[in-house]
């Protein structure tokens, strides 16, 4: 289980904590709980066949618009089809 842990935290502070400046205990626990939202629910795996954790993908097939949403300010985007 140590390892499961080690390449979380690793994952944690290369893609989000080396990159933003934490002010206070707070400011931590909403950007990793940011992080961790995307991490389950916006990001596919690939170690579960580009599957997202929290369950179903439903992505939308066609030609519409895709657009970018930012999480964490921009660092990262979860990419959505336009309604």
């Amino acid at each position: 289980m140590n390892s499961f842990c080690e390449r979380f935290l690793g994952s944690v502070r290369r893609e989000c904590l080396d990159h933003i400046l934490i002010i206070s205990e707070q400011h931590l626990l909403e950007t990793l709980t940011a992080y961790v939202r995307h991490l389950n629910a916006g990001r596919p795996h690939q170690g579960i066949g580009q599957l997202v954790p929290a369950g179903s993908s439903t992505a939308a097939i066609g030609n519409g618009e895709v657009i970018a949403l930012p999480v964490l300010g921009g660092l990262h985007h979860d990419y959505r089809r336009a309604a």
